[in-house]
């Protein structure tokens, strides 16, 4: 699987779960039977955001921790 299909997948994922997350509950949305095309645009927006928000932090958490350790047959032994 190449990292733009493991990319796609990641985002899809976390679309759909901030997507639902955002969306008004059954009771709200019963209330108001005709929400706006800007509030459900909106919602997508900020889902999306959240979505690459969350793919970008853990790239950098994983670099951050890659650092701390050498390369093989780098480190440095002794007192």
């Amino acid at each position: 699987m190449s990292t733009q299909e493991l990319f796609v997948q990641q985002f899809a994922r976390l679309f759909h779960h901030y997507r639902e997350a955002l969306s008004p509950e059954q009771e709200q949305e019963n209330a108001s039977e005709n929400p706006s095309l800007e509030d459900d645009n909106n919602r997508l927006v900020a889902a999306a955001r959240l979505a690459i928000l969350e793919l970008e932090t853990n790239v950098y958490t994983q670099d951050d921790r890659r650092r701390y350790f050498a390369k093989p047959g780098e480190a440095e032994w002794g007192c």
